[in-house]
């Protein structure tokens, strides 16, 4: 605006000038009159561009407040207006959009934060602002870990991996368990949903614990049964064949009701949080060997059965855990392998992660079952469970032994071929060693 009116000040200038020129000349009349028009409009624009300014100045910009023109300048305030009223409307609807959206957001069960790109927090819904701690209007801008400072939400953060959501439990102002989501979406931009799942996981809390106890309550029973079976079997006055197939038949089932309570009790075991993982270093060679073993004597011939340690990597972990897993895969290996059949177990390293191998040529998996297999009690074939004495919870045990070790299980199988279980541990797992003979 200062530039218009410097313009202006040298044609008022120019017209002076033009005057002072004209009365030396001696045409003093024509000079005179074309100084006055120049004068007057000069005085004209200036007088229009002093009322635009004042109303660019103002904080309310509205059309109402536009002042009036005259001549071009009418013309000029008359589109300006439009303008502002369009840019009103527009306003107005996008004010009721954001009204409506957040009313839609304060509806939602879940908190929603958006961060940017450096994890600083641009807006938040009240719930989140329940859940987290945060008070919007002292926290805006503030770094998310500033506000939540749990450990694993910080290196949740920092791995940048949010495929996978992330369980916080006995958040601070109040005893909540929380999933935690990080979804990307814009530029750089990040949405944090936080979800109360401390219902849920009372629920399954009292799931796990009335497993547990009801587990540990079978557990004396089902021995002293056992045991008493054992004797009648053992006894020489058995009558009837039909005597001694019922022994033999509660024997048997005794016996896997004894599996399943072992293995309800370690799944148990596995699932609480307040079991800590007690780490030392696994000599996975000589682990495998022993398992070799036991493979040999499950199979009592019936298959040929390949030990291949291709390293002497060993591995930071639960000896016992470890064990149970490897030990699930190769007996299922066993299991579900038709008489006659091959079974490869393998350990390697290849591009910095440990690989343990299962590899069968049994009757295989069909590719829509595989998804599932580590649920508890899920089975392929009921019959073909029952007939290997399979619990339903080998598989399920190995997926919380790896969880608990950051590893991962792959299944591949083809129908006829046979099936490859192969458990990755990641590179921070592995303890170098030194390959022999």
């Amino acid at each position: 605006m200062s530039d218009i009116f410097r313009r202006l000040g040298l044609v008022l200038a120019a017209a002076i000038v033009a005057l002072l020129t004209g009365m030396i000349s001696g045409a003093v009349y024509g000079w005179f009159f074309l100084s006055v028009v120049l004068l007057i409009l000069v005085i004209h624009h200036t007088r229009h561009l002093i009322a635009l300014e004042e109303w660019l100045l103002i904080s309310d910009h509205t059309s109402t407040s536009i002042p009036a023109g005259s001549g071009a300048w009418d013309a000029v305030f008359a589109h300006l207006a439009r303008y502002v009223r369009s840019q009103n409307k527009s306003q107005q609807l996008m004010d009721l959009e954001l009204k409506q959206l957040q009313n839609v957001t304060a509806a939602m069960p879940d908190g929603m934060v958006i961060l940017d790109e450096t994890d600083h927090i641009q807006w938040c819904d009240p719930v989140a602002e329940k859940h987290l701690g945060i008070n919007l209007e002292l926290d805006q801008g503030q770094q998310i870990t500033n506000m939540v400072r749990q450990q694993s939400f910080v290196e949740y953060l920092a791995a940048r991996k949010f495929n996978k959501p992330l369980m916080l439990k006995q958040m601070r102002h109040h005893r909540l368990t929380l999933l935690i989501q990080l979804v990307p979406y814009g530029k750089n931009q990040r949405l944090l949903i936080s979800r109360d799942v401390t219902s849920y996981e009372r629920i399954e809390t009292m799931r796990r614990d009335f497993i547990a106890n009801i587990s540990h309550e079978l557990r004396t029973p089902l021995t002293v049964v056992s045991g008493y079976l054992e004797m009648l079997a053992a006894e020489d006055g058995i009558d009837s064949e039909l005597q001694r197939l019922a022994l033999t038949a509660m024997q048997e089932q005794t016996a896997r009701m004894q599996c399943l309570v072992e293995d309800l009790l370690t799944l148990s075991r596995l699932e609480n949080a307040l079991n800590k993982l007690h780490e030392s270093t696994v000599d996975m060679p000589s682990l495998l060997r022993e398992l070799y073993r036991e493979a040999e004597s499950l199979s009592a011939g019936k298959h040929k059965i390949h030990l291949d340690i291709a390293s002497e990597n060993q591995i930071l972990g639960s000896r016992e855990e470890l064990r149970s897993a490897m030990g699930n895969l190769i007996g299922n290996a066993v299991r579900y392998t038709p008489e006659g059949g091959e079974i490869h177990i393998c350990w390697k390293v290849r591009h910095g992660k440990g690989l343990f191998y299962v590899r069968d040529t049994g009757v295989g998996i069909e590719q829509a079952h595989i998804p599932r297999l580590t649920e508890r009690f899920y089975r392929v074939d009921n019959s073909r469970s029952r007939d290997t004495g399979g619990t339903g919870l080998g598989l399920a045990i190995v997926k919380h032994v790896l969880n608990r070790h950051q590893a991962r299980l792959k299944i591949t199988s083809t129908i006829g071929k046979g099936s490859e279980f192969c458990i990755q541990f990641p590179a921070k797992r592995l303890i170098a060693g030194t390959l022999h003979g």
